[in-house]
């Protein structure tokens, strides 16, 4: 495989990153609550004007009682630097210090028929008001059953247009984990915001592996500013990051 170059033809390698955020913390839970904010922390982890997509998922686990665990995914281009994100809203620990691995490894794993545990949140959505030529507006999916069609019509044998499918027999193993609906204010009008997330998980077998590739690097849909388009996949459970 050909390693993706930077502007002055060095290879460059990507990187997945596990970050632990501490939720007692008044800067964790201004990022937490809005994805915005939360935007502007990861994207100043790498250099300005690198080029390559940044993408990054919030996966916290909650309770009753409010969040156990707050873990932020960050996948960057170049390796990353996130002493801003600790000090501001992380644990100051030997512990609670970021995780950072090379994603290559994976990217050169990927291939025909291969199977992968995967998990993504998206913010699937669909055109309204298209037709004799109009574009059309895009509006969130909100209902359940019509995120998951969203996410197997996009996976079908006939249509992995993402590079896998999700149908294998007898049943496709895909399912709606997690959805919630995020609202905040954006721009200096305080424009209000709000955005549907569905978090799917399950098992994909590649179709194929260079449009897979792709699209771990670009991310899926859209909303990806706010924490939506991250694909991960493992071999087993778990993240990568986590071996």
């Amino acid at each position: 495989m050909t390693p993706s170059l930077s502007w002055d033809g060095e290879s460059r390698m990507t990187y997945l990153s596990k970050v632990l955020l501490n939720p007692l913390r008044s800067g964790a839970q201004k990022l937490l609550a809005n994805p915005q904010a939360m935007h502007a922390a990861v994207l100043g982890g790498v250099p300005p004007g690198v080029e390559g997509r940044v993408l990054w998922r919030e996966d916290s686990a909650r309770r009753s009682g409010g969040l156990i665990e707050a873990v932020v995914l960050v996948q960057t281009p170049v390796e990353p630097d996130w002493s801003h994100l600790i000090e501001q809203a992380g644990w100051q620990t030997e512990e609670g210090q970021a995780l950072v691995r090379p994603l290559d490894p994976l990217l050169d794993a990927l291939a025909l028929g291969r199977r992968f545990q995967f998990r993504l949140r998206a913010n699937p959505v669909r055109a309204v008001g298209h037709g004799e030529g109009r574009r059309g507006t895009r509006r969130g999916v909100g209902r359940a059953e019509l995120q998951l069609d969203w996410f197997l019509t996009r996976t079908s044998v006939d249509n992995a247009q993402w590079g896998f499918t999700v149908n294998m027999e007898p049943h496709p193993h895909v399912q709606v984990v997690a959805r919630d609906q995020q609202t905040f204010t954006k721009g200096a009008d305080k424009r209000r915001v709000t955005i549907s997330r569905a978090t799917f998980a399950g098992e994909l077998q590649v179709t194929d592996a260079t449009v897979l590739r792709e699209t771990l690097l670009s991310g899926i849909g859209s909303a990806k500013a706010y924490g939506c388009g991250l694909l991960t996949l493992a071999p087993g459970s778990g993240y990568v990051v986590a071996g």
